[in-house]
């Protein structure tokens, strides 16, 4: 009875074998050669049917030809990644064997190979709008995307120029920024899975994938991740007293507890955002797995990749103007040898001080040099030191070869490396003067005393100027309160001068300078991205706030004969109240523009009292 109800199996054909069909159609006769293409076009096509037209056609593979193109776009068509294993087993051979004879076809092989590294399309229409997307609930992909690796394995096996061809088909199928999280996530993991079996291809598949997350990371400004944040924040919390009303306390522990809203908690707010955070979190598990093999740091392979991500971030990162999280993967990568860490201030270090480069290129080396010296906590205190040296001798011969020539004068655009690296010098010694002193303060003050500090900022060039108030304010609280130089009086004069800046609008007008001359920004202020910061967080060296004792002690110089165990609080406490903190000179800057230091974790926009 089973028999005589079920179906015949799906394997009529019609035409003779394929190499006659294909003879005839050489000479013309074309009915049976258009009947096995609409076989082969049958959305009901069983797998006996695939099997049987893949085995024949393995056999016949020198008779396609670049003329039967389009039969063999058909075969290249077939749906067989979802059908059986024996399937996809004469489907690869034939993969092999096709590009293995006909070369010619090689593109379209790996054109539709790379097509499947995403989720498929879902059709779906709302009034008469198309919104279709990727299909996120499919669960055959990982076993999908194994296959597809299997298939480009073997045809990089058959065909050595493979890789060449491949990169140009990666580039063009890279989905758009405004595609669903799931596509973006699926095609970055697997560009980087080729990696591991195509490594010559490794360099350009990272310089990609950066690219593209450099796109979102520009076009989703810290400040406005910020508000979505926030605006969402208002709205769960309006929610969740409307909630109070509804549910019990154990029903509300309950869906607190509940899966999906963990995994809601760690969404972002702003869509780029969010597709920002999921790629980090993938860039940064790569790194990772590369450079450890079973859970140990491989020197060898590290060093590799080191070398491939300094050189994206010096074609990418380095020119890119105020990035806030991708240029993370060198913090990362750094973090796991302070030899890496060493070699890349280092490299900073060649880019600031060759006169050869661009100035603009020298000003955000500088920039990460600062940054990096003060937030990263696996730097120890002697390279900080070694830095400190290295930066401060090169801004002091800059001193002598520049203060008294024609040129000895404040301006950004003469100057801009040098303010740069002053910058960077002062905010190095902000977050870690309280390390630099600790153990032996006498020793420690000796030290910042050798690095001749009063000479910087009374020469000619007048960094205080120039570099961020916020900086220059609490630089100026730390060297006065060890008296290693006094800077108020300075300040107070620049806070009499402008800097005329001529917009080019109607009429020319004369606006005044801006609280950030030098265009600067610090490349490793706090990392906001909910998942990705959990990998950056353990490294990291927050800033804390001052509180009003640790400002009243800052008014207060360092006594003579202070004990050697003495300890300076001032990156601890609280915020400080308003009461203890006054402007300086505010009438003189434009007041709407906020510092970059002064988001969530940096050192804020405020100034330290001056001493009566």
């Amino acid at each position: 009875d089973e028999f005589i109800s079920s179906p015949p199996r799906k394997t009529v054909r019609f035409g003779g074998t394929l190499t006659d069909i294909l003879l005839k159609y050489e000479k013309g006769e074309t009915t049976d050669f258009e009947l096995l293409k609409h076989q082969l076009s049958d959305p009901d096509i069983k797998d006996a049917q695939i099997i049987n037209w893949l085995h024949e056609f393995r056999a016949s593979v020198a008779y396609l030809t670049k003329e039967l193109g389009q039969l063999v776009s058909i075969l290249l068509k077939l749906p067989w990644l979802r059908r059986s294993q024996e399937v996809v087993e004469e489907y690869l051979g034939f993969l092999g064997n096709l590009v293995s004879a006909q070369t010619v076809h090689l593109r379209p092989c790996l054109q539709m190979i790379v097509s499947q590294f995403v989720p498929s399309r879902v059709t779906i229409r709302e009034d008469d709008v198309d919104i279709s997307d990727s299909d996120d609930d499919d669960d055959s992909l990982p076993e999908n995307f194994n296959t597809c690796h299997r298939a480009l394995q073997t045809i990089a096996r058959y065909v050595p120029s493979t890789p060449q061809f491949l990169m140009t088909i990666l580039v063009e199928n890279f989905p758009f920024i405004n595609k669903s999280e799931r596509t973006l996530e699926c095609y970055v993991h697997n560009l980087l899975r080729v990696t591991v079996y195509l490594p010559p291809l490794r360099l350009q598949i990272l310089e990609l994938i950066i690219e593209k997350l450099l796109k979102l990371d520009v076009s989703a400004p810290q400040q406005d991740i910020e508000d979505a944040e926030e605006a969402a924040n208002n709205c769960d919390s309006e929610e969740k007293s409307t909630e109070e009303g509804l549910f019990d306390m154990e029903e509300v522990e309950e869906r607190k507890g509940d899966k999906v809203v963990s995994c809601e908690s760690e969404r972002m707010a702003h869509p780029l955002a969010e597709r920002l955070d999921i790629l980090m979190t993938i860039l940064f598990t790569y790194i990772k797995e590369v450079c450890h093999v079973d859970g140990k740091l491989d020197i060898n392979s590290t060093k590799d990749l080191y070398r491939d991500l300094v050189s994206v971030f010096d074609k990418l990162i380095l020119p890119t103007h105020a990035s806030c999280h991708v240029q993370y993967f060198m913090f990362y990568i750094c973090s796991f040898k302070l030899a890496l860490a060493e070699a890349f201030l280092d490299h900073l270090w060649k880019k600031l001080h060759d006169p050869n480069n661009p100035s603009v290129i020298r000003q955000t080396a500088g920039s990460y040099i600062g940054s990096f010296l003060a937030r990263a906590k696996f730097i120890p205190v002697v390279t900080v030191k070694a830095c400190l040296d290295l930066l401060v001798n090169w801004m002091h011969k800059y001193i002598d070869n520049q203060d008294t020539g024609a040129n000895a004068y404040c301006d950004v655009a003469l100057h801009g490396p040098f303010y740069s690296t002053c910058q960077a010098v002062f905010y190095t010694l902000i977050f870690r003067h309280k390390q630099l002193l600790d153990g032996n303060l006498r020793k420690g003050l000796a030290y910042l005393q050798s690095l001749n500090f009063e000479r910087i900022v009374m020469c000619q060039l007048n960094p205080l100027k120039i570099c961020i108030p916020s900086v220059v304010n609490l630089f100026a609280a730390i060297t006065r309160k060890y008296q290693l130089v006094f800077c108020y009086t300075i300040i107070e004069r620049n806070n009499r001068q402008f800097i005329p800046v001529v917009r080019s609008g109607t009429g020319g007008d004369l606006v005044q300078t801006c609280t950030n001359p030098l265009d600067s920004f610090f490349p490793f202020d706090p990392y906001i991205l909910k998942r990705s910061k959990k990998t950056i967080d353990p490294f990291y060296q927050f800033w804390e706030d001052l509180s009003a004792e640790d400002l009243e002690n800052l008014k207060k110089p360092l006594k003579k004969g202070t004990s050697e165990d003495e300890d300076d609080d001032f990156l601890k406490g609280e915020t400080p109240q308003n009461d203890g903190v006054v402007g300086i000179a505010s009438n003189s800057y434009e007041s709407n523009i906020q510092s970059p230091v002064s988001s969530i974790g940096s050192p804020p926009d405020c100034y330290v009292p001056y001493p009566q």
